[in-house]
């Protein structure tokens, strides 16, 4: 377990609902929702964090979640009983994930890979867990390869990672690199915000 990292996200977790903001949930809530429809099967879902995903969940599904800080959890437990379905919540790095591998036929994220300490790790762990043929869904802020916007979240970034997320991180290449097969990305923002749908190849 990364004890830095979880140290981090246990501190924001009082705040954090304040700081994620209620117009930027209600912003991209309908995206997630389509995102979200495509869950079916052995689920993952990748940084519960406080909940605040749960209510754009399509009814009825069993659901594994995971996130490294037991405080958020904590906080999601209201969220976790209202759901329509079930939910079993875990503390767990997705570094080490203690699962089998092909545990799962599909993996979600929502504003994960922003704030996993060695991305291409973490997404190659997803790998060995999610089933040959499975299906990897994003819903990811990521760095831009545009002036000026480059510029500012590289600097950003230098003040933001201390106690939350990176604003630069190249998520999409990432992906490849972990060796996952992509097959979908749709710009929401700019080339900032964006939806990612990459399989594990067999």
């Amino acid at each position: 377990m990364d004890s830095y990292t979880q140290a981090k996200w246990d501190k924001a977790a009082p705040t954090f609902d304040l700081m994620a903001g209620r117009g930027a949930e209600k912003r991209w809530r309908p995206f997630k929702v389509e995102l979200f429809k495509q869950m079916e099967g052995r689920i993952l879902f990748l940084a519960l964090g406080t909940g605040l995903d749960i209510e754009t969940f399509p009814a009825g599904r069993s659901i594994t979640a995971i996130d490294i800080s037991p405080r958020m959890l904590e906080r999601a437990q209201s969220r976790i009983a209202a759901y329509d379905g079930a939910i079993d919540a875990r503390v767990m790095d997705v570094h080490d994930l203690l699962f089998e591998d092909d545990s799962f036929d599909q993996v979600f994220t929502s504003c994960t890979f922003c704030s996993v300490p060695d991305p291409v790790g973490g997404l190659r762990s997803l790998r060995r867990v999610l089933q040959p043929g499975g299906e990897l869904y994003m819903f990811e802020h990521t760095g831009s390869r545009y002036y000026p916007f480059k510029i500012m979240m590289e600097a950003m970034t230098i003040l933001t990672s201390r106690f939350g997320p990176s604003m630069n991180r190249r998520t999409v290449d990432n992906v490849q690199a972990a060796g996952f097969q992509i097959l979908e990305v749709n710009n929401l923002f700019l080339d900032v915000v964006k939806t990612i749908k990459a399989i594990n190849p067999a």
